[in-house]
């Protein structure tokens, strides 16, 4: 029967469960959702980027250690999200992108008292490449969230599309 017959029903189950928690924080469930998003404005696809994604991976292991929604200040586009769940690609870009409500093209501005930005960096013309991360934190047991973008976007002035 080999090895698989003496794998227990609860053991195969926790790798069933540990490969769907990777699968949805892939690089492929982050491209996936922002290009979900950005199709559905006729907008170039993103793909993905070691070098973005290293930078991302840094940062969310040192957020990891407080939680905290802190910008990196580095030199990428940058959205940031955390939950008391294992927050997945997929919900981390759908927070993101719910912020479409109170983006305001005409006047190419959030509305007033309303957050925006996380939203048009997702669609933000010019980013072509994006780097994500997740990590658990130490201090609460959340998870933490970023996606970097490159070039980045979200310039004053500018349209994202």
């Amino acid at each position: 029967m080999g090895w698989l017959s003496k794998v227990s029903t609860s053991t195969l189950s926790l790798i069933a469960l540990f490969s769907l928690a990777v699968a949805q924080n892939s690089p492929q469930a982050f491209v996936a959702a922002h290009n979900k998003v950005r199709a559905s404005l006729g907008l170039p696809l993103v793909k993905w980027n070691a070098t973005v994604a290293a930078y991302a991976g840094h940062y969310a292991a040192v957020r990891s250690a407080d939680c905290n929604l802190e910008h990196s200040q580095g030199e990428y586009g940058e959205n940031l999200a955390k939950a008391s769940w294992d927050l997945t690609a997929a919900e981390a870009v759908k927070m993101w992108a719910d912020e479409k409500k109170f983006y305001q093209y005409r006047s190419n501005s959030c509305a007033q008292g309303e957050m925006c930005g996380h939203y048009t960096q997702v669609v933000w013309r010019d980013s072509s490449n994006i780097g994500c991360a997740a990590a658990r934190c130490r201090n609460n047991d959340w998870t933490f969230v970023t996606c970097n973008y490159y070039p980045p976007g979200n310039y004053i002035g500018e349209r994202p599309y």
